[in-house]
């Protein structure tokens, strides 16, 4: 059974806007480099990375955990490449505190398990809507 989860978005002037995620609200702009950013939250391509990392790394221990592996820590770092308006390319770097031989199985695990990457690979369908409204206040 599909579940669904919607995040909200809320422009606030120039380049910045507050998502809000649940119980959660983060701060998204553009650098000052791009005239109108004022480099108060990070970039919208900087948050799909952040989506990538984070999972995995989640889905890291879930392994590990399952597998009754202990590892001392684990980082990610997820790197996109930029090609017009589009990464070309997403590299997911992981280090792992755990034995060598442990590491490939981990991250086989790991991409199957992760949400965020999996969603990438398959190519969700993307619907765009939108309704025309002159209902916001100045809240």
């Amino acid at each position: 059974m599909a579940k669904e989860r919607t995040v909200q978005g809320v422009w606030q002037g120039d380049w910045r806007c507050d998502v809000t995620a649940g119980d959660f609200t983060m701060r998204i702009d553009e650098p000052t480099s791009v005239p109108g950013g004022t480099d108060t939250g990070p970039q919208p391509t900087d948050m799909l990375l952040t989506a990538i990392s984070s999972c995995f790394t989640l889905a890291l221990a879930h392994a590990a955990r399952k597998r009754s592996i202990e590892v001392a820590g684990i980082e990610v770092d997820t790197t996109g490449v930029y090609d017009g308006p589009s990464f070309s390319q997403i590299r997911i770097d992981a280090r792992v505190g755990c034995q060598e031989t442990e590491l490939a199985g981990l991250l086989r695990a790991a991409e199957r398990v992760c949400y965020v990457t999996n969603t990438i690979r398959g190519g969700p369908e993307l619907h765009i809507a939108g309704t025309s409204t002159n209902d916001f206040s100045d809240s």
